[in-house]
């Protein structure tokens, strides 16, 4: 809020034109009086009175002005889904701008009604895909699954791949609409962990990474569906990203949940950048297939549900996410 040596400082210069005139007015009557021979003490005795009968309506008018100032303040604070009721217009062009204000609002009300439609016409367009392109693949999942041969366990891999990249065009749609599905529950950490590291067990048996899971036996509050997606995506990249050794998952104090993998780092220049949409750096040059979304996802998803994640890293000798799982208490969790 304004102080009232800014708000005093305000009205002199919104109020100086009359200032002026006021004192070009007597001036004027000034000389007037000096060419018409008329003695002083009448007109200093009547500037006088005026003076005084202009300093109270000035105060009574810069408090009026101060009042009007702190209302819209205080309507600004109220501004949200709805146009707060405006103050009564006490000017023309007071009434042209209130007029103006409520014409912008009412455009800003049809772009958001037609950016939620877009944005539910691409959700439905993506889920229906997403749907339809499952049916394909889980054939072709089938089909290899007949073959226990080296060709068919790789086609096998590769599939599970191209399932992890339609979740992952969902998750990116549905983190843009205007409403999530939010379900917040207090969870074993541990039971949330094993559901992300099932869902990776065969590119574990396939790259014949070892897995070092550790007991995870604390509750936190979050939401299973996203935090399992989350997790999923980093247990993707350092699978991706890890030709040998093994990939560590264990707490530390305070609930934070850390997934180490021995593979090949993130170079130092890279990791401010690592959280940019699209931003893939040195290993994604090498790895053409790289898309930068991967990490972009997992810090929206994770801020969204009060989670946060840091990421420490050493070329040639891997990588290490953090991820701070100790949120404040929220009542009416199951």
């Amino acid at each position: 809020m304004s102080s009232e040596r800014e708000i005093l400082s305000a009205y002199i210069k919104d109020r100086r034109r009359i200032w002026l005139a006021a004192a070009l007015c007597s001036l004027v009557m000034g000389l007037v009086y000096r060419l018409y021979g008329i003695f002083w003490e009448p007109f200093v005795y009547g500037l006088c009175i005026c003076l005084v009968m202009g300093l109270a309506a000035a105060s009574a008018d810069i408090y009026r002005y101060r009042q009007r100032h702190r209302y819209l303040l205080r309507l600004q604070a109220e501004v949200g889904q709805d146009l707060p009721e405006l103050p009564v217009p006490k000017s023309l062009h007071e009434a042209d701008y209130i007029c103006l204000l409520r014409k912008i609002w009412e455009e800003k009300e049809d772009c958001l009604v037609k950016k939620r439609q877009e944005q539910q016409e691409t959700l439905d367009y993506y889920t229906l895909w997403a749907h339809q392109i499952k049916t394909p693949l889980a054939a072709m999942r089938l089909i290899c699954q007949g073959e226990d041969t080296q060709m068919g366990r790789d086609l096998l891999a590769e599939l599970f791949k191209t399932e992890q990249y339609v979740e992952m065009v969902l998750s990116y749609v549905r983190l843009g609409s205007s409403s999530t599905d939010y379900i917040f529950r207090r969870y074993h950490l541990d039971d949330l962990v094993r559901q992300a590291v099932r869902r990776y067990a065969s590119l574990f048996i396939h790259k014949k990474i070892r897995l070092d899971l550790r007991p995870l036996d604390v509750w936190v509050v979050t939401d299973e569906k996203w935090l399992v997606s989350a997790l999923g995506q980093i247990l993707s990249n350092a699978l991706k990203y890890t030709d040998k050794g093994c990939i560590s998952i264990y707490l530390k104090p305070e609930k934070v949940l850390v997934i180490e993998d021995t593979g090949i780092g993130i170079a130092p220049e890279d990791l401010p950048r690592i959280w940019e949409k699209g931003f893939t750096g040195y290993n994604g040059r090498t790895d053409k297939r790289a898309t930068g979304i991967g990490l972009y996802l997992c810090r929206r998803i994770l801020r969204d549900l009060s989670h946060t994640i840091t990421v420490s890293s050493q070329v040639g000798k891997g990588t290490k996410v953090s991820i701070d799982l100790a949120v404040k208490e929220l009542t009416g969790i199951l």
